[in-house]
This record gives structure tokens, C-alpha cells and sequence, in this order.
């Protein structure tokens, strides 16, 4: 009888091993540079962290007396079907109800106004339940923090509200809408603020509050562990999301052809085939 040799895998464990630790030396790397500008290091710099959520909606909307109540990060927003979701960096509630949208974005594609107007749509349908009045919606604060100037016209604050052509008079529903100039600096509050959100240094901030995070995430061991585990969060996300494209690349490629039934597209691709139909519909269009 023929015997065979046990194969030994140890080889590939050290291998994983060693691309982990490789992996962990870069995220590592990587985290020494992040600021809270940075969507990844924002993930975690207002989570569970009332006060400072508190403080960076106080200095941007000038509201000295806000007291927010409660504070979300990445928080998912239904939707109605069919409609695009969306999640938010950091979703707040003050002490009169009204609600915040604060998201950071490094990139002017990220804060199109059309997002803007419907990360607000989100948001309304959001807070009006059935059988509320519409009167009883809350108001509700959209702000982007953009690392760049996004009107450039050099002002720390981008104040977007409705008005009354006619009346020249604000139109008063509640919807406000903010854009924060990551390049403003100065000695007042915001200046100062867009200055440690540009920081990868604690010991350079301002801001106590923003410094101590910013210091627990970078040299704490829990807090570099928590940020670790955000990073490859992130790259999963990524990866799935670049698979789900892939895929709709492929369903494109399918009804071009003309050759396979919709459920046989569905079959291949795992793709749902409602969501086959509409990609059809819209091919036609």
C-alpha cells in the first residue's frame, strides 16, 4: 500500500500570518497620518461622544446654548422602495428636536448641492410619521465640512437657506443648510476648528475635547485597536462594493447581448431580478 505524506500546511498559516502583520504595520502607518477631515478617522472620532459633537455643532452653527441629546455615527437612513439610501457620518438630535446631518467630505463631487437637498429629503421623511401634521416636522441642519473652499469666496461658513423671490423674505420651512470651508483658519472659534480638523497631531489642536479623542484613537492600545478594525471595515466595504459593481457591469453586458432571459441573468450574477428589470427599463429609456 501506497502511503502519502501529510501535507504540511504550516507554511501558508505563516504566510497569512505574515500578510497580517503587514496589513496591521500599514494600517498603522496609515492612522498616524489620518485627521479628523478624514471620513475613516471621523467614523470613530464622534462615536459615543456626545460633548463633542455638542461642541463642533455649537462653534459652526453659532448656537452657544445647543445641548444635543443624542448622536449617531454612519447611521443608516431608511428609504422608500426603489429610492436610494443613504448612510450618515454623524446624525445628532438637540434638546429642541431639531436634527443634524454633519458629514465630512475631502472631495467638492462629495457635496454636490443635489446632495445636499436630498440628504434633507432623507432626513424629512425620516422625522414625519403617519398621522403627524406637516407643521409638526422638525428643523433639520444639513453641513458639510469640505477640506477645500467650495464657493471660494474666502468666508468660514456657506449660510444655504430659501427664500421668497417675490417677497425677498426667508421661506421659513425649517430646511437649513451649511457649507463649511475646510481651508478657513484664523484665531476665532471656527478658524480654529478647521485647524484641528486638519491636524493629525493631538498635541496641535485646540480643542481639548478633539484632542483627547484624537489621542485616545492614535496612541491608546484600545483606541488604535478600535481604529484598526474601522480601517478594515472600510476596505471589506470597498471590496463589496467594487463585487456589486462588477456584477451590474455584467447584467449590462447580458441585456446588451440580447441572449438571456432576465431570470437567467438573475441566476448568474445573484443580482436581484427586480433590480435586473429596472436596469432593463432604464437600458431602453
Amino acid at each position: 500500500m501506497k502511503l502519502h505524506k501529510r501535507q504540511d500546511k504550516r507554511p501558508d498559516i505563516r504566510k497569512s500570518a505574515e500578510w497580517a502583520d503587514a496589513q496591521r504595520q500599514a494600517d498603522l502607518h496609515r492612522l498616524r497620518h489620518l485627521r479628523p477631515i478624514d471620513d475613516d478617522f471621523m467614523r470613530c472620532l464622534f462615536k459615543d461622544n456626545i460633548p463633542l459633537a455638542e461642541l463642533v455643532l455649537r462653534i459652526i452653527t453659532d448656537k452657544k446654548d445647543l445641548i444635543i441629546t443624542d448622536c449617531e455615527t454612519q447611521k443608516d437612513m431608511k428609504r422608500l422602495a426603489g429610492a436610494r439610501s443613504i448612510c450618515l457620518d454623524a446624525y445628532g438630535t438637540d434638546s429642541a428636536g431639531k436634527k443634524y446631518d454633519l458629514e465630512v467630505q475631502r472631495q467638492d463631487k462629495g457635496a454636490d448641492p443635489h446632495r445636499a437637498r436630498y440628504h434633507s429629503s432623507v432626513l424629512d421623511i425620516e422625522n414625519l410619521h403617519s398621522g403627524q401634521e406637516f407643521k409638526e416636522l422638525p428643523d433639520s441642519y444639513i453641513i458639510f465640512i469640505i477640506e477645500k473652499d467650495f464657493y471660494g469666496k474666502g468666508v468660514p461658513i456657506y449660510p444655504i437657506e430659501r427664500i421668497n423671490l417675490i417677497t425677498d423674505k426667508p421661506f421659513e420651512d425649517g430646511e437649513h443648510i451649511l457649507y463649511v470651508n475646510g481651508e478657513y483658519r484664523g484665531e476665532s472659534d471656527i478658524g480654529k476648528l478647521m485647524h484641528d480638523f486638519n491636524c493629525t497631531k493631538a498635541d496641535d489642536m485646540y480643542y481639548e475635547l478633539m484632542a483627547n479623542r484624537t489621542r485616545y484613537l492614535k496612541e491608546n492600545p484600545k483606541g488604535v485597536s478600535e481604529m484598526c478594525r474601522i480601517m478594515e471595515d472600510m476596505r471589506n466595504e470597498s471590496l463589496e462594493k467594487g463585487m456589486q459593481e462588477e456584477k451590474r457591469m455584467t447584467v449590462l453586458r447580458m441585456l446588451k447581448a440580447g441572449k438571456y432571459l432576465l431570470e437567467e441573468i438573475a441566476n448568474i450574477t445573484g443580482l436581484p431580478l427586480d433590480e435586473i428589470e429596472k436596469m432593463q427599463s432604464e437600458q431602453k429609456a
